[in-house]
């Protein structure tokens, strides 16, 4: 099974940046997209920024569109997700995705992953 490994949290003030890091173990055949995930204490686990590996095509969550970007190093065998201007509401535990969806609908949905992360802790304050 697919090993996935996040990093790159910690506390920004609102308005800051942060990079996130997920590198994955090995590439299957299973591991067709990797996206990245968070959750808030008392909320739901939503989906972020998708990145399919094949194609390089993303999506976005509304709510990070034009602040948050995805990107692979091939090389690394890692996906970033570039954060900027971030609000208190991004604060969450982010974590890191790989699976295979079977459409871009489906890349945001947790169901469509079977490898996470133990997750990165991402704190921004007013």
């Amino acid at each position: 099974q697919v090993q996935v490994v996040e990093s790159g949290g910690g506390l920004v003030q609102a308005g800051g940046s942060l990079r996130l890091s997920c590198t994955i173990s090995e590439r299957t055949v299973n591991t067709v997209v990797v996206a990245w995930f968070r959750q808030a204490p008392g909320k739901e686990r939503e989906g972020v920024a998708g990145f399919v590996i094949s194609s390089g095509g993303t999506v976005y969550a509304d709510s990070v569109k034009c602040r948050f970007t995805i990107t692979r190093d091939n090389a690394k065998n890692t996906v970033y997700l570039e954060m900027n201007n971030l609000k208190p509401d991004d604060t969450a535990m982010y974590y890191c995705a790989a699976g295979k969806a079977e459409n871009y609908g489906t890349i945001l949905l947790s169901k469509s992953y079977n490898g996470w992360g133990q997750g990165t802790q991402v704190t921004v304050s007013s």
